[in-house]
């Protein structure tokens, strides 16, 4: 059965566009997950919200309980997660305010759980893949239909935080091939293959980190400033593909 889970990042923790939405507190085998979860409906569908850093933003991005969430998203039911998450552009074409559906990852975090097989038994997850290459065409149709700016088949890295990058690792990224920067892909989408979730990050450029000559260093004032004017675009792009994502579904099914 089809449920959607939604994983707010800054500035959309908690978007109002579940239909007889209900508070629901769940508990794991890793610990509470970051926030409650919020139940409800978009077109039929069956949608869970929670908040990636709590509903007042206050857990930093390496105390985010990454096993716990995805933990509880799976426990709810979920098949597929739509991942929300602020991202500095690390290329020219990527400007603030453009989305991004990365297909790749760099993880250049160091202290992490990362899995959920570190105990009893050994399992060994294919990552060549690691983001749903159908949910990407999805959210990719959907910015196009509603003529947002996006991206598509780019890489992401993500950083341990919760500081930003200094000049030398922003343009090391770069020759890296990495196109966009964040603090939060990673875990929660090698998680998210483990419990075998179909998992997209919708992501937001906010800034171009600080390898760009002549333009102001990101800040966290500039990222929320973003964010709250283009806020708007994600949730017009969740409302949007989720019906599509039910539709997809019934075809695959049949």
């Amino acid at each position: 059965m089809l449920k959607i889970g939604i994983i707010g990042g800054s500035g959309l923790d908690n978007p109002t566009i579940l239909h007889k939405a209900v508070e629901v507190k769940v508990e794991t085998p890793y610990g509470l997950p970051t926030s409650q979860l919020t139940r409800g409906m978009i077109e039929g569908v069956e949608v869970v919200i929670i908040a990636r850093h709590g509903k007042d933003h206050s857990i930093f991005p390496s105390g985010v309980n990454f096993r716990a969430n995805i933990w509880a998203l799976k426990e709810q039911g979920c098949t597929h997660v739509l991942a929300s998450t602020a991202v500095g552009s690390l290329r020219e074409e990527i400007e603030p305010g453009h989305l991004v559906f990365p297909d790749q990852f760099i993880d250049h975090t160091k202290k992490r759980d990362t899995t959920f097989f570190d105990e009893d038994v050994v399992v060994h997850t294919p990552m060549a893949e690691p983001f749903c290459s159908n949910l990407i065409e999805l959210c990719s149709t959907s910015a196009g239909r509603l003529q947002i700016p996006f991206h598509k088949n780019k890489t992401v890295i993500t950083i341990e935080g919760p500081r930003f990058s200094t000049k030398a690792e922003s343009k090391m990224f770069r020759s890296w091939n990495a196109d966009v920067i964040n603090m939060s892909t990673v875990p929660e989408v090698n998680l998210a293959r483990e419990k075998k979730i179909h998992y997209a990050s919708i992501a937001m450029s906010t800034d171009y980190d600080c390898w760009r000559e002549g333009e102001e260093s990101v800040t966290w004032e500039i990222i929320m400033k973003t964010m709250k004017k283009n806020a708007d675009n994600v949730i017009k792009l969740f409302l949007d593909v989720i019906p599509k994502i039910r539709d997809y579904n019934d075809v695959c099914i049949k």
